[in-house]
């Protein structure tokens, strides 16, 4: 098992045309990627990622379990923005992954009322933001009601998820946005892989010897 490779910057997606691909079994955008037990990559041991990009060049996704010590109010702090929400200011801020791990994401929930300049909206899931304005929208209240911020993201070269897939690495999971949005912003960051598991829908050790599931 490999550590991720690193993929094109996410603000470059976010920008540019959608690659043509078809909504298929290989197409794994805006569902879970869940660790198999035996992942040896202590990057992603025990990871739950959503995935935001998948296309013929590649796959992108956020690790949403895996809170860092640093804070909402230290990071804001450090970008020089003033987090006066009380609720947040202890929020976590979360590893999404080793690439480009000085650069913040924010998953959130779509809402048509709220824009961002740099945004991707995951065709019937949830939006990842790179732009500062929605930490500004944050601060003052006006930003997305649930998110969650990461610091770096997880990227796949061109073929490299589909086969650590079939090497047993990773179990993708389809879930609606409702069920991934109570995982990802209502459930405890160590109840999230579990969670997610839970909608398998049999006893993951029956995999233990087989391919992964695409």
């Amino acid at each position: 098992m490999t550590s991720a490779k690193k993929a094109p910057p996410a603000s470059d997606i976010a920008s540019s045309p959608k690659s043509p691909i078809s909504f298929s079994a290989d197409h794994l955008a805006n569902q879970f990627l869940v660790a198999m037990p035996g992942m040896v990559d202590p990057n992603f041991a025990g990871s739950v990622i959503y995935l935001f990009e998948h296309t013929e060049r590649g796959a992108m996704g956020l690790v949403v379990n895996r809170p860092t010590e640093l804070d909402l109010a230290t990071l804001f702090d450090k970008i020089e923005l003033k987090l006066e929400i009380a609720p947040q200011l202890d929020q976590a801020v979360y590893f999404g992954g080793p690439v480009q791990i000085e650069r913040g994401f924010v998953l959130h929930e779509s809402n048509p009322h709220l824009s961002y300049s740099s945004s991707l909206i995951i065709p019937g899931g949830l939006t990842m933001t790179t732009s500062k304005d929605v930490l500004e929208a944050v601060a003052v209240g006006n930003g997305p009601r649930k998110f969650l911020m990461t610091l770096g993201y997880s990227g796949w070269g061109a073929g490299q998820l589909e086969e650590e897939i079939s090497l047993n690495g990773w179990i993708n999971i389809p879930l609606s946005r409702e069920q991934m949005s109570e995982i990802i912003f209502n459930t405890p960051a160590s109840q999230r892989y579990q969670k997610a598991m839970s909608h398998l829908g049999f006893d993951l050790s029956d995999l233990s010897v087989e391919a992964g599931h695409a």
